[in-house]
């Protein structure tokens, strides 16, 4: 079996009992992975806080590298759609950005901070296959640019001369920060100083 073949799931549920099963897997792997970290985390101690059997997990995944990539699927999934719908609501009204923005990242922020250990494993942890890596950097790219024009709208005339570069770098730059914040966080920097100082870098290239 190939290197990306052991990172994908052996079979896709499609009956409710086996979606079922595949998500008490998902969610025991989540915690054990939290709890005792990845060397620990056997599929032995993930099947047994999903209450199966181990060879019920083999059904679905190959190995806990597979069971890992499929919580990073999920978390890529659900940051972008937290995103998307912060982008619902986005502001025109320029006084409206730094609130919303505000709002945006302590919602990032508060998504990450719950697992720390385990967002330190599905950032640092693996290397993604290749197609789960190829949709992210296409979901990356279309945020970016939902971003620039909203950016358009709300930046000072004439203060963005390149909006998709300054949406793709504010993009990459705000999920930086996000994750180095929650995974290592420093001792002297709080939530609030971190959303501080990315408002101002946002506000300050915009002008505003």
């Amino acid at each position: 079996m190939s290197r990306q073949a052991k990172l994908k799931p052996r079979k896709n549920p499609t009956q409710r009992r086996a979606r079922e099963t595949v998500e008490a897997i998902l969610v025991a792997a989540a915690q054990v992975f939290e709890a005792r970290g990845y060397a620990r985390g056997t599929t032995d101690r993930i099947a047994a806080r999903a209450g199966v059997s181990v060879g019920s997990l083999y059904q679905y995944f190959p190995n806990k590298d597979a069971i890992l990539v499929a919580l990073a699927e999920r978390h890529i999934e659900q940051g972008t759609q937290l995103v998307e719908a912060m982008l619902t609501s986005a502001p025109r009204d320029p006084d409206q950005l730094e609130p919303w923005l505000r709002r945006l990242l302590a919602a990032l922020l508060a998504q990450h901070r719950a697992q720390p250990r385990l967002q330190h494993l599905i950032l640092e942890g693996l290397p993604l296959p290749d197609d789960v890596h190829d949709r992210a950097v296409a979901i990356e790219d279309r945020l970016t640019r939902e971003l620039a024009g909203l950016l358009t709208g709300l930046a000072d005339p004439g203060r963005l001369a390149q909006p998709t570069a300054t949406a793709w770098t504010l993009v990459h730059a705000i999920q930086g920060l996000v994750h180095d914040f929650t995974i290592h966080p420093p001792a002297d920097l709080d939530e609030v100083d971190l959303i501080d100082e990315i408002v101002a870098m946002v506000l300050g290239r915009l002008g505003r």
